[in-house]
């Protein structure tokens, strides 16, 4: 059984994305990164509808996952993300939460399954696995 960290953007869009395909992981996992990227969500929008739906994405991620911590590990993996984003001239800052959830895969050997893989370009040593955007 293989286990594989899900980005955020995979997160929302899993229940529209094929359960046939073989770009998910066997046992999905998510990170703490990407509950506090979805915390952000209900409180940045004036829309009523909105924030409902973007409170029941973070209620149900809540339920359905144990988001795995980032710890003095992933710290210490942060700084090796950090410094491949800076030599391919990227700034990590600018790419904060998906190079935070860089560096807990890295720190624990796991591949992150994602419908935008252009978003971990240029992390050494990250297996990224290009999972199918369901409205392409």
């Amino acid at each position: 059984m293989t286990q594989g960290i899900l980005d955020t953007s995979t997160l929302l869009l899993l229940a529209r994305i094929d359960a046939r395909t073989d770009t998910l992981p066997d046992e999905p996992l998510i990170t703490a990164i990407t509950l506090a990227e979805l915390s952000v969500g209900p409180l940045v929008t004036a829309d009523d509808d909105e924030r409902a739906a973007r409170q029941a994405h973070l209620q149900q991620a809540e339920a359905d996952f144990e988001p795995l911590p980032f710890d003095a590990a992933a710290a210490r993996s942060f700084g090796q993300v950090a410094a491949s984003l800076r030599r391919a001239g990227l700034k990590p800052s600018a790419r904060a939460y998906d190079a935070m959830i860089a560096a807990v895969a890295l720190s624990r050997g796991l591949r992150v399954h994602t419908c935008n893989p252009s978003d971990f370009d240029k992390i050494d040593g990250l297996e990224v696995v290009a999972v199918p955007h369901p409205d392409h």
